[in-house]
C-alpha cells in the first residue's frame, strides 16, 4: 500500500507515539526544571516526526531517504537522552525502558523505510492526498 499522508507511515506513527510519551515523562518528572536537558530531549523527539513528514513532502525517494536517516539519528539521540535522564535521576530505569523499546521499534521502522526508498524508484506522480 502506498501512503497518501505521512501519518500513515508506521515509522511516523511510532515516532509520534514516542514523542507524546517523552513529553509526558518530562512534564511529570524533575526534568521539567532542567531547562537545557528538557529542551534537548524534546527537540530530538519532535525532530523525528518532523523529518519524516518533511521527507514525505519531498516525494522523491532520495530526498525522503535523507530525511528518514535524519529522523533515525534523532531517534537514536532520544534513546540516549532517556538513559541520560536516568543518570540525572529524573526518572528510573523502569520508566525509561518502555520508551527506549519504543524508540528501538521506531528506529527499525525507519531503517526499513529507508531501505525501501533507497532500493525503489520514485513513482511517476505523487499520491493524491486524502481529504480529512
Amino acid at each position: 500500500m502506498i501512503a497518501t499522508r505521512y501519518e500513515e507511515l508506521e515509522a511516523w506513527q511510532l515516532a509520534n507515539d514516542l514523542k507524546q510519551k517523552v513529553y509526558a515523562l518530562v512534564e511529570g518528572s524533575s526534568a521539567r526544571s532542567d531547562v537545557r536537558f528538557r529542551e534537548q530531549i524534546r527537540d530530538s523527539a519532535v525532530s523525528a516526526t518532523s523529518n519524516l513528514a518533511e521527507g514525505f513532502g519531498y516525494f522523491r525517494h532520495p530526498e525522503f531517504a535523507k530525511h528518514t536517516r535524519i529522523a533515525n539519528a534523532s531517534l537514536h539521540e532520544m534513546h540516549a537522552h532517556l538513559a541520560d535522564g536516568v543518570d540525572r535521576r529524573h526518572w528510573s530505569p523502569a520508566d525509561a525502558a518502555p520508551l527506549q523499546g519504543l524508540a528501538e521499534r521506531a528506529i527499525k521502522a525507519c531503517n526499513g523505510l529507508c531501505a525501501y526508498l533507497e532500493n525503489s524508484p520514485t513513482p511517476k506522480r505523487p499520491p493524491r492526498h486524502a481529504s480529512r
